[in-house]
């Protein structure tokens, strides 16, 4: 699993959360391995085993009303108890008033305190989705990924066999670019796997004889997109390299490649010259539509030789 520190955190999200950094300015490296965001109310009266170390814990109104019914000792005691656990970083949200000896504990604990004036409900639900994405285990494959027909498509090959003048092609169709040569895939949920583009590479494609082109500044703002759900993995093959007695020309079978172990359905495509590739790919996507509606053409094929051939028997 990936992992992001606080500062990153707070770079990231603080303008969308007006958070400000108050406390615990030497915690910044303090890591998140978890995307969970939790709010540690059982902490403060002592029942340490239900805060989880390098996570987010987030102070709402119940947990400052309930600092502030305290004597001085007893809230002493309580805060004692939350940051005696390895907290990464502590967020008080609601606008509430951060009393100094919070402000203390964090700094003697380096532990980074942040102010908010966001609601804790709403907090705890932006943090969740920006740290699913953040921490997400990832990997980072080689291809081409874009936006075709809607659906995010992989399209592998061997170097040289045409998949970037291929995505140009596609691009020229009105299709969209995620990414060029590498691809950052992280598994966002049990069965999604999203693709985005190294910030090296955002926008850029590269073409044998053309060189390195900005996408979004030849064909438009809306000829790339950041990031883009997989769908589908398109597999670009010499037809040259192919045995044709191996092929399955009916292609009855659906393959399947893992992807941080989510399966993606899998196409491969025989490359040769005269062959419309960009048409093939959205050919094949359409078709790819169909059969999550069920249709299937070589099994209706199927299915209505096996009933001539029983009309045929009849009439014998």
């Amino acid at each position: 699993m990936a992992q992001i520190n606080v500062a990153e955190l707070f770079k990231q999200t603080r303008r969308k959360l007006k958070m400000n950094w108050v406390a615990g300015l030497n915690g910044g490296s303090n890591t998140l391995t978890s995307e969970t965001v939790a709010k540690p109310s059982l902490a403060l009266i002592g029942h340490l085993n239900f805060v989880h170390p390098n996570r987010v814990q987030v102070l709402g109104c119940a947990e400052m009303d309930y600092l502030r019914n305290l004597d001085t000792n007893d809230a002493t005691t309580a805060i004692k108890n939350l940051f005696s656990t390895d907290l990464a970083v502590v967020i008080v949200a609601n606008g509430e008033e951060v009393p100094a000896s919070l402000l203390n504990a964090a700094n003697h604990q380096n532990t980074p305190l942040f102010t908010s004036p966001l609601r804790s409900p709403e907090l705890m639900d932006i943090l969740n989705h920006y740290l699913a994405h953040a921490v997400a285990e990832s990997l980072s494959l080689h291809g081409v990924f874009m936006e075709v027909q809607g659906f995010g498509v992989l399209i592998k090959g061997e170097a040289a066999i045409g998949k970037s003048e291929l995505a140009l092609e596609l691009i020229s169709r009105g299709h969209r670019i995620i990414a060029d040569d590498i691809v950052d895939f992280f598994r966002i949920s049990p069965e999604r796997v999203e693709g985005r583009c190294p910030t090296l590479l955002q926008d850029f494609l590269e073409v044998r004889g053309l060189g390195v082109l900005n996408i979004r500044a030849l064909f438009g703002d809306n000829s790339v997109k950041p990031t883009k759900p997989l769908d589908l993995i398109i597999q670009l093959e010499m037809a040259s390299k192919q045995e044709p007695q191996l092929l399955d020309r009916l292609n009855v079978k659906t393959q399947h490649e893992e992807v941080l172990g989510v399966k993606i359905p899998k196409i491969k495509i025989p490359i040769a010259a005269g062959r419309n590739i960009a048409v093939l790919v959205e050919v094949a996507i359409r078709n790819h539509v169909l059969l999550l509606r069920g249709i299937n053409a070589t099994k209706q094929l199927m299915q209505r030789q096996q009933r001539e051939m029983k009309k045929s028997t009849k009439t014998e």
